[in-house]
């Protein structure tokens, strides 16, 4: 592959996914110092990238517009003459984009097939497990270009990190002797592990620990992030525990997690944030496997699953019930475990 001026990334959702995807930037910024790399992304994710260093622009697809907005931002493409076109969301959406003469085009190799064996017939054919990160970057393997191990990092504006310092002062966190982040929510109910569960832990860590909780999700989580909060200061008293869940943005959201001593998380956008902010994790994970690629990536992390249920996986996305109607791979982790498992990572 001839070395490109020009480079189009292509990744328009989700959270996770576009946290994950800068360790490619990095390296691709790494490898053309010179050269112009810019993004495309949906632009309620935008945020994730739009400081990144490594970047020139950031294209931020507005969803509401249709096949209008898509077509609209393929002109804007077009007209930039690109080089190079990394498409590592391989969608639809994608596909229309990327269709245009002249860039070399290089796409990511979703493993669909073996993912498809693994979950309907429960046969793993992976023949090794290959973390999403390093997937994005074998997109690019042949302009000799590998991971630097650098881990995954989002690059936060001054002026948020001035901002978030103000709101997390009100909770007056030099009182207690640790912070835990707790990360309850999940856009599907087999990867949320019981609310009731997170609250358990969270006063376990304010009685014994003298520990401030703090939680964190998006507006579609404060019903959770509120009860549990309300759990926590009933048990362990008042102000142990409160809730930035729905106030704050995403890249505020690593902001304030710098704050914390270790996150527990289900798998969900919000630890692979955690996870770029250097924190120590506990990730519970329930209907999903490593082998989808999806683990904490090059992190201090413990991930607590029942790993050998049968039933596991069920999907590499998540379902809105159990297929089994028993949740085993949930209810089967106790709340003592994820404390002790917490309490040995933070010595």
């Amino acid at each position: 592959m001839d070395t490109p001026s020009k480079t189009l990334v292509i990744r328009f959702s989700s959270i996770g996914d576009i946290v994950l995807s800068t360790p490619l930037l990095r390296v691709l910024r790494a490898r053309f110092p010179n050269g112009q790399i810019d993004y495309v992304t949906r632009a309620e994710y935008a945020e994730l990238v739009k400081s990144n260093q490594n970047l020139n622009h950031t294209y931020e697809f507005d969803a509401s517009k249709g096949f209008d907005g898509l077509r609209a931002l393929k002109k804007k493409i077009k007209e930039e003459r690109y080089d190079l076109i990394v498409d590592i969301h391989d969608s639809l959406r994608s596909k229309y984009l990327r269709s245009l003469h002249g860039p070399k085009v290089t796409v990511l190799n979703k493993r669909v097939l073996q993912r498809s064996v693994l979950v309907n017939l429960k046969k793993n054919v992976y023949r090794e497990i290959v973390p999403v990160a390093d997937r994005y970057i074998e997109a690019v393997k042949d302009l000799g270009i590998t991971n630097d191990r650098k881990g995954l990092e989002l690059h936060i504006p001054d002026e948020t990190l001035f901002g978030v310092s103000g709101k997390v002062a009100t909770l007056k966190l030099n009182q207690f002797e640790k912070v835990i982040g707790l990360c309850p929510g999940a856009r599907h109910f087999t990867k949320r592990w019981p609310s009731e569960r997170f609250a358990r832990v969270g006063a376990a860590f304010a009685q014994k620990g003298d520990a401030k909780i703090v939680l964190f999700g998006g507006p579609e989580d404060e019903t959770i992030c509120n009860q549990i909060c309300w759990d926590i200061n009933n048990q362990a008293g008042a102000e142990r525990a409160s809730s930035f869940c729905g106030q704050l943005g995403l890249l505020e959201t690593a902001a304030a997690m710098e704050y914390c001593d270790i996150v527990i998380t289900n798998d969900t956008g919000l630890m692979h944030i955690a996870t770029a902010m250097h924190r120590k994790i506990i990730a519970i994970f329930g209907s999903t496997v490593r082998e989808f690629g999806f683990y904490p990536h090059d992190a201090e992390a413990i991930v607590l699953e029942h790993a050998g249920l049968e039933c596991r996986p069920c999907s590499h996305i998540g379902r809105s019930e159990c297929p089994e109607k028993h949740f085993k791979c949930m209810l089967e982790i106790q709340p003592d475990e994820v404390y002790s498992r917490a309490k040995a990572l933070l010595v």
